[in-house]
């Protein structure tokens, strides 16, 4: 099967987006003829050697879009040269009878960007895409405001209604992938052919099985993220205060941010602070030094789109208290972890500090759901399933098309 794959940026020495785009095109080259669009970043290895399973055609990534390396990563600028750059290369290799049975748009994950595939009859496929989740009315006050550009996100539903060039786009896809259900409501109004959830991101292995504390009313509790309002780190602290009967139960926190210092402040104020430790910023080896020696993890973001870090956790074996919303709903389920219903910020902080004293109380449970977590990302967060399921996809489209044949004309 012949495969064409286009991203922005598809860089194994990177992080985000590009890092994952790398994942999925590394594992998919295995197993189909894969041809590669995307930049190339100075000074980086190039990506034809970092994919040599694959041709790769890339172009120079724009220097004035790198000035700015956090905007740049939000809102692609160069995305229209990236798109000029694609539209312009598969006409000349439909020209020279350079044809592929499916193309995949696979990044950016943002829902913003008109797709240069709807040009051309081959059928595509758009995604895993996220983002678009707000932050719920009763956490607003404690949330601060965004950056300009985070709030543009707002137009995000108006353009899904009205901007013919991404209407067009996700109703010529053959498929709109999700990285969990909420995305399907998302482009409620857009009409899909079909929609299906995948998760952007995978592991390469599950970490050794290990035995793990199994002490009534100790817990050593374990929370990674940016320290932001939204990552939940505010509400698990919260919860540990409201566990005054268990002392046992202490709080990890592995994260920078603007958040930390008045999660500090928030532990003072509520006297748990000789309970939590906060690390800032560690290396990746101690991160997972860190899930190996913790009893759960912890991480009760209300406006996380994907959650990859939940996954982080599961292959280390560590049963999950999260939101009951968004990526974190759907890739923990009742063999894995707890959901906690996102209320306001005194229930959902009691919701929160309830699941943690069953942890707790019972670890025999907490151990059946550590193993659960592990079998869970086994089976479905490898990167090689991940490229299965994906190849499998591709054959169903190809095999049974939906998207029309005819060129448009958005």
């Amino acid at each position: 099967m012949k495969v064409l794959l286009i991203a922005p940026n598809v860089d194994g020495t990177d992080v985000g987006e590009a890092l994952m785009a790398f994942k999925w095109a590394e594992a998919l080259a295995s197993r189909v003829e894969l041809t590669v669009l995307c930049f190339q970043r100075p000074g980086r290895t190039p990506v034809a050697a970092q994919l040599p399973g694959a041709r790769v055609v890339t172009w120079p990534e724009p220097a004035w879009a790198l000035k700015r390396e956090r905007l740049n990563a939000m809102l692609k600028p160069a995305w229209p040269v990236f798109a000029g750059h694609v539209r312009r290369w598969i006409a000349a290799a439909e020209g020279r009878g350079d044809r592929f049975d499916i193309a995949h748009q696979l990044m950016p994950q943002a829902a913003r960007y008109p797709s240069p595939l709807r040009h051309f009859a081959t059928p595509y496929i758009i995604g895993p895409l996220g983002g678009a989740l707000d932050t719920p009315a009763a956490f607003r006050a404690e949330a601060g405001s965004a950056p300009l550009f985070t709030r543009l996100r707002a137009l995000d539903a108006t353009r899904f209604r009205f901007d013919p060039w991404l209407r067009a786009s996700y109703t010529r896809a053959a498929c709109v992938l999700g990285v969990a259900p909420y995305v399907r409501d998302v482009l409620a109004a857009v009409p899909l052919n079909r929609f299906e959830s995948v998760l952007e991101l995978g592991v390469d292995d599950v970490a050794p099985a290990r035995p793990r504390r199994m002490e009534v009313g100790r817990l050593d509790v374990l929370h990674v993220g940016r320290a932001v309002r939204t990552k939940g780190l505010r509400d698990v602290i919260r919860a540990l205060a409201l566990l005054p009967d268990l002392p046992g139960v202490t709080l990890t926190s592995a994260g920078a941010g603007e958040e930390l210092e008045l999660c500090r402040a928030e532990a003072e104020k509520l006297g748990v602070a000789d309970r939590v430790r906060f690390l800032g910023r560690v290396p990746r080896a101690e991160v997972e030094r860190l899930y190996e020696t913790h009893d759960l993890f912890c991480f009760p973001s209300f406006r996380e789109p994907a959650g990859g870090v939940l996954y982080e956790a599961m292959r280390h074996g560590l049963p999950v208290i999260t939101a009951d919303r968004g990526g974190p709903a759907a890739i923990v389920d009742a063999t894995s972890g707890i959901k906690v219903p996102v209320t306001d910020p005194a229930g959902f902080a009691a919701d929160i500090a309830a699941a943690l004293r069953r942890m707790a109380m019972f670890p025999g449970h907490r151990a059946e759901l550590g193993e659960g977590a592990r079998a869970k990302v086994l089976r479905e967060g490898l990167w090689s399933a991940k490229a299965d399921g994906m190849v499998a996809l591709y054959q169903q489209i190809t095999d049974h098309p939906t998207a029309p044949a005819t060129h448009p004309k958005g």
